[in-house]
Order: structure tokens, then sequence, then C-alpha cells
């Protein structure tokens, strides 16, 4: 059998287009928690840029959207969005639906070594204890970080709130070290806010099977971001090469991905999934902090051109600069500062690339105008240089 070629045109063509970055999708047809289901997760440690890559893919939607998906609006049934600790252990938005699946996965992906002290360190069994306490304390209601203390030491002992966690030039309760390893068993997640206070909640989920969840995670990433190698997913999901390897080994073994030809060098899709779009990206895009799409796709010096890579990366990493895409390839960044409705958005274009022609000028007016009604206010664009750093 002929092995499939796919060039980086095609690739940029079916990622941008499965999750509306190429037309975005019908409300109706769509859902902000569809949405986050076909980007896999949207990053959400800036709670408004999460918000923004969800409402720019789908069509007229707002962040008020967004944020009623989360909440579950002023009714009383729960929201279709769940805030919590996702791939590489960072804050995401996720589909409720897809809950089960996503802690199967990821409470079996490999264990990162401990970056505290022996001293400061919990045991198998001291974790276990903690989540357990996690679980039933969280059930039914929504507590402040320091109000689950109080619960967890109720539970345990105070042992579990040692202060002993480095963490912004203090130190966090012992406890603290597991909150990833909780939300990926699924007995924790963000709950409303109170204030300027965060608060956690029991989303009363139970893990699907490991095998199968994993098996589900790696075929929704090559559906949503392939052609990719099995290093790509491990850097993605912040798990060792070696493990990726031997998982995505298997699952050729069992014939559920297939090899392609990509990027001078060989890649993998889901079995079957081997269609391309014969016509490359064209047209102008406005992606925020830490955009699903500029962290997943691969790899990074296609997606990243030359001076893309310097102005528009930190130190290697995607997503601490909003990005300009010009024919699905960063061509810039910008910045916005809101002053009660009023958005004054300003682009800088890299000097390297390609100078806006008419019809993409037009076209980032228009990104501009959607990039204002999304966030519920009037944008104005200014081209210019941006002096704001990149997001820590």
């Amino acid at each position: 059998m002929k092995t499939v070629s796919v060039s980086w045109a095609a690739a940029c063509a079916r990622r941008m287009g499965r999750q509306g970055l190429l037309t975005p999708a019908a409300t109706t047809g769509c859902s902000p928690a569809d949405m986050a289901g076909r980007m896999l997760g949207a990053h959400a440690q800036v709670p408004s840029a999460a918000e923004l890559s969800i409402a720019l893919r789908l069509d007229g939607a707002t962040r008020t959207d967004v944020r009623d998906a989360l909440t579950g609006g002023q009714g009383p049934r729960p929201g279709t969005l769940v805030k919590t600790f996702g791939p590489r252990g960072t804050i995401h938005l996720l589909p409720a639906g897809d809950l089960p699946w996503w802690t199967g996965a990821l409470s079996a992906l490999p264990a990162r070594p401990s970056p505290f002290r022996p001293e400061a360190r919990m045991t198998a069994a001291q974790t276990d204890e903690v989540i357990a306490a996690i679980g039933d304390a969280l059930a039914g209601t929504e507590l402040t970080v320091d109000e689950l203390t109080e619960a967890i030491v109720a539970r345990t002992g105070s042992w579990a709130a040692d202060p002993v966690m480095p963490a912004f030039q203090t130190l966090w309760p012992r406890w603290r070290q597991v909150t990833h390893c909780a939300a990926h068993r699924g007995v924790l997640a963000f709950g409303r806010g109170r204030g300027r206070k965060a608060t956690y909640t029991n989303p009363g989920c139970t893990p699907a099977s490991p095998t199968r969840s994993l098996h589900e995670l790696v075929d929704r990433y090559l559906r949503a971001y392939g052609p990719a190698t099995a290093r790509d997913f491990a850097a993605w999901l912040a798990v060792p090469a070696d493990w990726a390897a031997e998982l995505f080994a298997s699952l050729a073994r069992e014939k559920r991905i297939e090899e392609v030809a990509f990027a001078s060098g060989r890649a993998w899709t889901a079995a079957g999934d081997t269609a391309f779009p014969d016509e490359p990206v064209r047209g102008v895009r406005l992606l925020p902090y830490f955009d699903a799409y500029v962290i997943a796709a691969r790899p990074r010096e296609l997606l990243f051109p030359g001076a893309a890579a310097a102005r528009a990366l930190a130190g290697g990493q995607a997503g601490n600069h909003p990005v300009l895409l010009v024919d699905g390839t960063v061509a810039g960044v910008w910045h916005q500062r809101r002053t009660g409705r009023r958005i004054a958005l300003t682009v800088e274009p890299l000097e390297s690339a390609e100078p806006l022609g008419r019809a993409h000028r037009r076209a980032l007016d228009q990104e501009v105008e959607r990039t204002g009604a999304a966030l519920e206010g009037t944008a104005e664009l200014t081209l210019g240089t941006i002096t704001v750093g990149p997001h820590a």
C-alpha cells in the first residue's frame, strides 16, 4: 500500500478547518463545549483568553456564551464546560461530557518526579488519603482553598496542612502538591468564583478505563492536530518521549493509527483518517494567549517560520504572545487594551513577513471587528510595535 504524503499546507488547512479557524462553526450545530472538545480543551490559565479562543471559533459567539457554558448561566442546570487541570497539569476548559475519559487518560500518565524536598513529599498512602478527603469534602459544595484545607485536616490530620510547599514566595500546605492528581482522579474541579477567591468542587466524575481513555486521547489528538509524531504528542502532553513512543507503537500494531509522509519525515494519523484538503489556507486570524492551535500544531518551525520564532515564542514556548496568523502561519503578534467597551487593539506584523496586501488587510479589519464583538466591545485597530513583554 502506497504511503500517503501530506504537505504542511494541507495539514494546516485540515487542522484549522476542524476547529472553526477557517469558517467559524454555526452555534446552532456546535456549542462552546463542542468546540472545546474539537480543540482538545481551551487553555484557561488566562480565563479571558480561553473565552476568546472558543468564542472566535463560533459564529456570533461572545465571552458570555462561554461563561454561561461553564457556569450553567442563571438557571439551575450545571454547565457543559468544566474548568479543571488538564494536559500538562495546566488549567483548561474541558467538555463536561468528556471528563470521564479525560480523567481516565490523565490519571494513567507516568508520574512526574517530585520537585519538592524529600521531607515535604507525600507517600502514596498519604496521597490516597488526601484525595479521598478532598472528594468527600467537596461533594455537593464549593470551598475556597482555606476552607478545603480545614476540611482535609479534619479528615486526615494536621500533617496535611504543614507549610512545606514553596509557591509564590510563600509556603503552601503539604496537601496542595496533589491538587492536580485529585483533579485527574475526578474528585476536584474549579467551582464558581467567590469574589476574588477561587473555589473548588467535586464534579462527581468516575474515570473511565485507562486503556480505552488513552486510546481515545490519541485518536482525538491525531484527528485534531495530526499528522503528528509520538514525540509531538509527548511534548503536547508533557510526558516522557519513550513512554509516548511505546504507546504509539502499540496502537500501530493494533492498526488504530496510520503512518504518513509529513514534513520530510514520518508521522501518524488516526487509522483511515488520511483525507486532507487540496486548497491551502487563505486568510487572517487573531489568536489569544495560549491558544490550543499554536500550542499543539507542529512542527513548530513551520508554524513559527524564521523571525516568528524569535518574536512570538518565549524561550521556545508557544502561547506567551497572542499571534497573528496569515495563511495558516504566524506572521505577527498583537495586544489589546480595554477601557470600558472600547478595545484598543494593536497588531505588529513581522517585518520579515510579506506585507499585508489589500485582501489580507480587509480580512484583518474584519477579524478585529469579530474579536471586539466576541469580547462584547468595539475594537479599534492600530498597526504598530508591541512593547508589552510575554505573559509569564
